[in-house]
């Protein structure tokens, strides 16, 4: 902890670095950025870990509508994400970055305050509008720490933080809610996100485009820039995939603990210790696999990253598929955890396609529209649409999971027609 507030405290000209290069401190700054997204995704799936108790004490009738608490925060998180994004891309990051850990923090907090469920909701949105903030501007600032070559493994490294936290946040949220009860565990895991806040107001922020080899770029981005997103057939395409990829695990990972108590008979506890580990080693495992295999294939592909995109996705479908249809419950468990080490790997290459296929003036906004688009076509109805499927089929779990390998499918679709799309980029015109 002295370590990470030391460096976090270095004088800013300590930082500096030439253009076309990696910033002296990005290694710094890639920590802090790190440690708190780990707590962002934390602090987003401690709700997951205790959705039983929640829906027996405030009374929630139907699974549909605890599938709502989950669109709750994604209209939070994704209609405010291209506000952050453009102001991202014009104001201090670090301050709108702040600003928004204290925003999430204090709505994680409040959640466990939560007497019924119209405040519950409100809380949900709280979290999710702070959590847009700092998800549309970290991967913006990492990208100009880090020059071209070691952008994706930073990325990746970054990325390690969302199967952690996700793991911790079942963990803890399983554990604090059988020990403390299921509102201790909200109030123990927003509180550390104050002090997160604090420590971003003073790291140092490189300069928008500095790691490119033509520099800093000044000039600052208009609605006409933002538009041309839209012609941009390499944005596109890996963010129709990474919209059906998100439909997939969002609502996997709010329902994940519930399947294996209801459809296996599992105790939430045990279910979400389950998950948590597996969250930590298939999360690991498969984004470090999945960084070294992109970087790898890049070096003699163009197409490197969405191939890798491409066939983790792809080899996972079939596991996914039997890991919801079987009756045992250690294949299940197996087929969960296979599942997760090959759809993890798509993290960091993922994040690294986004931000290299814009102009480096554009790259928070552009985070901040594939924010908007996943949230709003994926993961903002998935978990509730799960939910009304079960409640058609007799509160029949398995059945709505069954929707999610068909997502993984499409998303796999979409990544080819990137794959396509970047060959021909690559290809010298005659």
């Amino acid at each position: 902890m002295w370590y990470l507030v030391k460096f976090v405290f270095m004088n800013e000209d300590a930082m500096a670095f030439k253009k076309g290069t990696t910033m002296l401190g990005a290694n710094r700054v890639l920590i802090v950025l790190t440690v708190v997204n780990l707590f962002n995704f934390l602090d987003r799936y401690v709700l997951s870990a205790v959705l039983e108790p929640i829906k027996a004490e405030l009374h929630i009738k139907n699974d549909g509508d605890m599938g709502r608490m989950a669109t709750a925060f994604m209209l939070g998180y994704f209609l405010t994400s291209p506000i952050f994004g453009f102001l991202g891309d014009r104001l201090s990051r670090k301050k709108l970055m702040a600003i928004g850990v204290i925003g999430w923090s204090l709505g994680t907090c409040l959640t466990g305050f939560a007497q019924g469920f119209s405040f519950m909701i409100f809380c949900r949105v709280l979290v999710g509008l702070g959590e847009a903030s700092f998800g549309a501007i970290g991967p913006a600032v990492i990208s100009d720490a880090f020059e071209a070559k070691k952008r994706n493994k930073a990325i990746t490294i970054y990325s390690l933080a969302v199967p952690l936290g996700a793991a911790l946040g079942f963990a803890l949220g399983g554990i604090i809610a059988a020990k403390l009860g299921w509102r201790s565990a909200f109030f123990i895991t927003g509180i550390p996100g104050f002090f997160l806040a604090l420590l971003l107001f003073f790291i140092p922020e490189p300069k928008r485009g500095q790691s490119e080899e033509g520099g800093e770029v000044k000039e600052k981005i208009s609605f006409k820039h933002l538009w041309t997103l839209f012609s941009n057939r390499e944005y596109l395409f890996v963010n129709l995939g990474y919209i059906f990829y998100t439909f997939a695990m969002g609502a996997f990972s709010f329902w994940g603990p519930a399947f294996l108590s209801r459809v296996h008979g599992m105790d939430i506890a045990d279910a979400s210790l389950f998950l948590g580990p597996t969250l930590v080693i298939g999360g690991i495992l498969g984004t470090i696999v999945g960084g070294y295999f992109a970087n790898k294939w890049r070096k003699t592909s163009a197409s490197g990253y969405s191939k890798l995109l491409l066939i983790s996705v792809l080899i996972a479908v079939p596991f996914s598929f039997v890991s919801f249809l079987t009756e045992n419950t250690l294949l299940s468990m197996v087929c969960i955890a296979i599942s997760l080490i090959f759809l993890f790997q798509s993290t960091g290459p993922i994040n690294t396609v986004i931000v290299e296929s814009v102009a480096p003036n554009m790259r928070a906004s552009a985070m901040a529209i594939c924010i908007f688009m996943i949230h709003a076509f994926g993961d903002l109805w998935s978990p509730e649409l799960v939910g009304r499927v079960s409640d058609y089929f007799d509160e029949n779990l398995r059945i709505g999971m069954l929707i999610l390998p068909g997502a993984f499918l499409l998303a796999g679709l979409f990544w080819y027609f990137l794959m396509k799309e970047q060959d021909k980029k690559a290809s010298p015109t005659i």
